[in-house]
């Protein structure tokens, strides 16, 4: 194995134990705008690709309300459902415009409740880590999509299927480039 997919196979291996909290392990109590951003970066930074890279912002959050996305807050504090929404929704921006987000996570909660709805999520999302991390660790390949998908979870499977996809992708592509960059300073310099 060379440097370089040793790099992508400690990558996978972060990305296959990752965890998402799920509805009971969000915060009771309501938070202010600040705490909600380091929260949610806190739960989401090891889905970045660089680690300078904002995951949500102050303004991506008003902007959010703006657009019906998600409940304003109630004296300037947040709730788990708030959390919940922007944990989604920081995800799924990867891959979709926020419309479909909205459409999606309205769909998804009227099928089975917002609660459920959110756990649903977290835990097709992790499912899905796993298939790409198993690619990239050379661990067992996992099935995607063997058993039949009612169609009322279809949309939130392949979604969590999509961003995952798109992750590891550009994760590959991020180490790759690196690795391209140092292979040319080696050759020019032995070309001096």
């Amino acid at each position: 194995m060379n440097d370089m997919e040793k790099e992508l196979a400690a990558w996978g291996n972060v990305i296959e134990d990752f965890q998402l909290p799920r509805w009971n392990l969000l915060p009771d109590i309501d938070l202010y705008m600040d705490q909600v951003l380091t929260l949610i970066e806190k739960y989401l930074s090891p889905l970045t690709i660089h680690s300078d890279q904002k995951i949500i912002t102050s303004a991506m959050v008003n902007n959010y309300v703006k657009l019906g996305l998600i409940p304003a807050p109630v004296k300037k504090r947040y709730t788990k459902k708030h959390i919940a929404f922007l944990i989604a929704i920081s995800i799924l921006k990867q891959v979709f415009t926020i419309q479909e987000i909205k459409d999606g996570i309205l769909f998804q909660a009227s099928v089975v409740g917002i609660n459920e709805a959110f756990n649903l999520f977290c835990d097709e999302q992790e499912k899905s880590l796993k298939i790409v991390a198993a690619q990239v660790t050379g661990k067992q390949s996992i099935p995607i999509l063997q058993e039949k998908i009612p169609v009322d979870f279809l949309a939130v499977k392949l979604a969590t299927l999509s961003f995952s996809s798109k992750l590891i992708t550009e994760k590959t592509i991020a180490i790759s480039q690196k690795y391209l960059a140092k292979n040319n300073q080696i050759e020019a310099e032995e070309e001096k």
